[in-house]
C-alpha cells in the first residue's frame, strides 16, 4: 500500500483526506498513461460512481483531467462497481474508475480505477500515479484543438449490465418473495429490476438515496434492518448490498444471517455436486471462520486462504484457475461471470441452488457451525506503530497460547482506513470479548489509541 492507495483504491474523507485536486490529477495521468500508450487511437475511459453527494464533485473533476490529457470519457451514472468491470471488459475500454467508499459513511469517498481487463489496477501503474501526485515525475502534456477529449452518456452501458445479470439465472423465480436492501447506495439503480425481471416478489427497503443516507442504518453494514423486514413480511430470503454492491449477504425466511463464508459452503458445495469447482477448491481469507473449514473438511472440498481482500482473493484465483472465492464480509467472486465480487450476482447465485436444490436458506445454511468470532476496529495514530509495537505482540503472543487449538487471534491493520482490526474466535462470545480487552488495553497503555 502507498501514501494514497489502499487495498481498495484511494479511499478518505472527501475534501479532507481525498481533494477535488486529487482526483483532478488521476484523471490527468490516466489520460495520459493510457493515451500514450494507444498512440493513434484516443484512449477510452468508463466511469461509474454511487450515490454519495461528493461522487458528482469528483466525477466532474476526473473527467476534467482525463479529457485534458485527451482521453475520451463514459458516464455510466449511478451504477455497481462489479458494473463497471462488466463493461470494461465487454465494451473494449482501457481503463474504468468506480467513485466509491463501498461501505464507509458517507462523508468518504473514493477512486477505485481498474485495468482494461476489469480488474484492480496493477500495482506497477499504482506506484507511478503517487509519484505523480507527489510531484515526482515531470509535468503531463496538456491535450489541445482537435486531441482535447470529450464526454458521452452511457448509461446504456449500466442497462446491459443488467441484462447480463438477468441471463445468468438458471431458472424463474415466481413465486419466491425476495427482500432487498439497496443500502440507499448503488444497488437502488440495478437489483429490483432484476429481481422483478426474473419474476420475484421482490420488497425493497433503502433504495431512496439522498447523498447524504449511504449505508446509514442499512445494508450489509447494519443488516439488522432486512432481518426485521424478512420476519416481518415473511419473505422467503433477503439480500444486503454495501454502497457499491460489490458484496452481498444474506438473511434466511427465519430472519438469520447468512454470512460470507456460509455462502461460500453453499455455493461451494453445489458447485462441487454439478462438477464445476474447479480444482475442488475455494479461496478464502484469513478472516474466514474455523466452522467453514471444519464444513468443508467433512464435504472433501479444499481451500486457499489470502490475505484480507478480495483483490487478494482474485490475484489467487486468476493464478490457480480456482473459480469461486471471497470474504466473510460478503465480497464473492464467481470467475466464470466477473472479476470482481458482485453482490448482486451473488445473491442469483443463492437463489439458484435453493431453487435447483427446492431447499430453504436456512436448511443449506444450516451445514456450517459457526464458531463465536467477535472484531473490535481500533482507531489509532499510527497503524504501522501500533501493529509492530513490541508490547502489542507480546500480548497477542499470550493471548494465542492461551486460546491453543481453542479459537485465534488476528491482528491486522485496516486497508482502507486509519483502524487496527482485533479479532478473537473462540467457544463463546464472553471468551473473545476477554481477549480483545487485552490487546486494546495494551494499544491503550503504549498511547496509539486516538
Amino acid at each position: 500500500m502507498g501514501r494514497y492507495f489502499g487495498t481498495d483504491g484511494f479511499r478518505g474523507e472527501a475534501n479532507v483526506d481525498l481533494t477535488v485536486e486529487h482526483a483532478y490529477q488521476v484523471g490527468r495521468f490516466l489520460g495520459w498513461y493510457y493515451g500514450q500508450k494507444k498512440k493513434e487511437e484516443r484512449c477510452r475511459i468508463v466511469i461509474g460512481k454511487d450515490t454519495r453527494r461528493s461522487s458528482y464533485m469528483f466525477e466532474y473533476s476526473l473527467v476534467a483531467g482525463l479529457t485534458a490529457s485527451g482521453a475520451d470519457v463514459f458516464l455510466l451514472h449511478v451504477t455497481t462497481t462489479p458494473s463497471v468491470s462488466h463493461v470494461i471488459r465487454t465494451e473494449d475500454f482501457d481503463c474504468g474508475i468506480m467513485i466509491s467508499a463501498s461501505h464507509n459513511p458517507y462523508y468518504d469517498n473514493g477512486i477505485k480505477i481498474m485495468n482494461g481487463n476489469g480488474e484492480k489496477l496493477e500495482e506497477s501503474v499504482i506506484q507511478e500515479i503517487e509519484q505523480y501526485l507527489d510531484r515526482k515525475m515531470g509535468k503531463l502534456p496538456l491535450a489541445t484543438r482537435e486531441n482535447i477529449g470529450r464526454t458521452q452518456d452511457f448509461a446504456a452501458g449500466r442497462n446491459r449490465y443488467i441484462g447480463y445479470l438477468i441471463s445468468i439465472a438458471t431458472r424463474s423465480f415466481k413465486g419466491k418473495r425476495v427482500g432487498l436492501d439497496c443500502a440507499n447506495g448503488s444497488a437502488s439503480a440495478v437489483a429490483k429490476s432484476v429481481f422483478d425481471a426474473l419474476g420475484a416478489e421482490t420488497y425493497v427497503i433503502n433504495n431512496e438515496p439522498n447523498g447524504l443516507n449511504i449505508n446509514l442504518n442499512c445494508g450489509s453494514t447494519h443488516i439488522e434492518g432486512l432481518q426485521r423486514f424478512v420476519r416481518e413480511n415473511h419473505l422467503d430470503v433477503g439480500f444486503a448490498y454495501d454502497g457499491d454492491a460489490d458484496r452481498c449477504l444474506a438473511v434466511d425466511e427465519n430472519g438469520e444471517v447468512v454470512d460470507g463464508d456460509r455462502i461460500l459452503y453453499i455455493c461451494g458445495k453445489y458447485m462441487k455436486e454439478q462438477g464445476i469447482l474447479r480444482n475442488n477448491k475455494i479461496v478464502t481469507t484469513v478472516m474466514s471462520n474455523l466452522g467453514l473449514y471444519q464444513a468443508l473438511d467433512r464435504e472433501g472440498i479444499g481451500y486457499d486462504k489470502t490475505a484480507v481482500g478480495d483483490k487478494y482473493v482474485y490475484e489467487n484465483m486468476s493464478q490457480t484457475g480456482n473459480c469461486l472465492g471471497g470474504e466473510q464480509s460478503g465480497h464473492i467472486i464467481f470467475s466464470k461471470y466477473a472479476t470482481t465480487g458482485d453482490g448482486i450476482l451473488t445473491s442469483l447465485k443463492i437463489m439458484e441452488v435453493m431453487l435447483e436444490k427446492k431447499e430453504t436458506l436456512s436448511k443449506l445454511a444450516s451445514e456450517v457451525t459457526i464458531l463465536p468470532q467477535v472484531l473490535k476496529n481500533v482507531r489509532v495514530k499510527d497503524k504501522t506503530a501500533a501493529q509492530e509495537d513490541a508490547d502489542v505482540q507480546k500480548e497477542a503472543a499470550a493471548v494465542e497460547a492461551e486460546l491453543g487449538n481453542r479459537g485465534r487471534l488476528l491482528l491486522r491493520p485496516s486497508g482502507t482506513e486509519p483502524l487496527i482490526r482485533v479479532m478473537v474466535e473462540a467457544e463463546d462470545t464472553e471468551i473473545c470479548g476477554q481477549y480483545i480487552e487485552k490487546i486494546v488495553r495494551v494499544l491503550e497503555e503504549k498511547g496509539h489509541l486516538v
